[in-house]
């Protein structure tokens, strides 16, 4: 980067850190008033980071991460580190520039479609606008930040760190929020922009001990599963044998969606589903059974909601 690039580069985060830190979490008391030194420590926080990474930079809504941490913290160079830390190793943790992004939107749909299938029907019947989740971007982004109060949403934040049976925890706080505040989007069957504004207008109107109670509840009934689609391994990998659970794995079953692929490369096995037999017909004819249309359909489009376990 030459001089005259690092310096149009410096001038471009200062001010948007500058404009951001303003309006960051002015309704908590630790931030309230003019000229208040706790939103200085946030500014000079921000800029440090953009030094430190300057890869990253900043990007917009990092003050939101920043802020639950220094008034909880109360110290700079503590908040710094933590800051850094928070950015490095927690995988719910997103850049918008950031392909891991688009990876994360994916496991969520496949969730979806897993555990919430009428909700996904609907997704898929508005199209590629229903399916790019815009409603849950901010969720994932900010970590709930701007769903909850500071005290939920740092709750939130510990039950994702620990790690607990999935890196992906986050994922099942979504579709939580989904499970317990969608119905309305169903029965209505809201197009794209009423969808984003019905879950943009629960924000901070949610029972944060309920969401975290019911994703608990959805990570249970996903380790349960006796197969899962192979689409969903990366969410299983901390599903081995632990000290409180039932050392049960999860079969991994290929969904048949790797074109550039002869095998799976997550190793998953391809049963094929039972066929149902054509109607009966007289004794004398007695033919072979013919497979039902649903059974003509090639592991590319098996239908996984067959994977959760009948009650």
């Amino acid at each position: 980067m030459s001089p005259e690039e690092h310096s149009a580069f410096w001038r471009k985060v200062q001010f948007t850190v500058d404009k951001d830190v303003v309006r960051t979490d002015r309704s908590n008391h630790f931030f309230q008033g003019e000229n208040n030194p706790n939103v200085e420590i946030m500014r000079r926080i921000l800029l440090n980071y953009a030094v430190f990474n300057p890869d990253m930079g900043y990007c917009q809504g990092m003050s939101d991460l920043v802020a639950p941490l220094l008034s909880e913290i109360q110290d700079e160079s503590d908040t710094f580190w933590c800051f850094v830390g928070l950015m490095e190793n927690t995988i719910f943790i997103s850049s918008p520039r950031d392909d891991d992004m688009e990876r994360q939107l994916m496991y969520l749909r496949e969730l979806l479609r897993l555990m919430l299938p009428r909700f996904h029907q609907h997704l898929t019947h508005l199209g590629e606008d229903g399916l790019q989740l815009l409603f849950c971007h901010r969720w994932i982004l900010l970590c709930f930040k701007r769903e909850f109060p500071d005290t939920d949403a740092l709750r939130m934040w510990e039950a994702c760190w620990a790690h607990y049976q999935t890196d992906y925890f986050h994922l099942f706080l979504c579709v939580a929020i989904i499970v317990l505040y969608g119905e309305d989007v169903t029965e209505q069957q809201l197009p794209t922009d009423q969808m984003l504004l019905h879950f943009s207008n629960l924000s901070m109107h949610m029972n944060g001990e309920l969401v975290l109670r019911k994703a608990r509840s959805l990570l249970y009934q996903f380790r349960l599963l006796p197969r899962i689609p192979c689409s969903l391994h990366d969410l299983c990998k901390l599903c081995g044998p632990g000290m409180w659970d039932s050392r049960y794995i999860p079969t991994v079953e290929c969904s048949g969606e790797h074109p550039d692929s002869q095998s799976c490369p997550y190793g998953g096995t391809s049963t094929p589903r039972p066929c149902s037999p054509s109607p009966a017909t007289t004794p004398s004819q007695s033919p072979a059974p013919t497979p039902s249309p649903d059974c003509k359909r090639t592991s590319k489009t098996r239908d996984i909601f067959t994977f959760r376990k009948q009650s």
